[in-house]
């Protein structure tokens, strides 16, 4: 019984960024059961990066940030507009997750 796939990326390349895709997708091929939660847990500082996945196409359930507070601070203070309203699309939508919420979500 496959219960959740955890892809850990430090950052993601963008060229690399759809292997967590890739990686989930495999694994969930060979499963007996019903489908596994699919996270993504990184410390991407790009919000234009972390939506390819989080906005993607929806086979990712949610990436989660480890410094999501931080991250959201420093694009208030030195992002573009279209940074941080990228964020906030993320956040609102439960795209995208502080990696404190990851144990609750896994529980459900």
């Amino acid at each position: 019984m496959l219960h959740a796939v955890i892809s850990c990326k430090w950052t993601m390349r963008s060229d690399r960024a759809q292997n967590a895709r890739s990686e989930a997708l495999n694994l969930i091929r060979n499963r007996k059961g019903r489908a596994p939660h699919i996270a993504v847990v990184t410390a991407e500082p790009l919000p234009s990066r972390i939506s390819s996945l989080a906005l993607g196409t929806g086979d990712i359930d949610c990436v989660y940030h480890f410094a999501l507070n931080e991250l959201v601070a420093a694009v208030s203070d030195l992002g573009s507009d279209d940074s941080r309203e990228l964020l906030q699309i993320m956040i609102e939508g439960q795209r995208l997750k502080d990696i404190s919420d990851l144990p609750l979500d896994l529980t459900i």
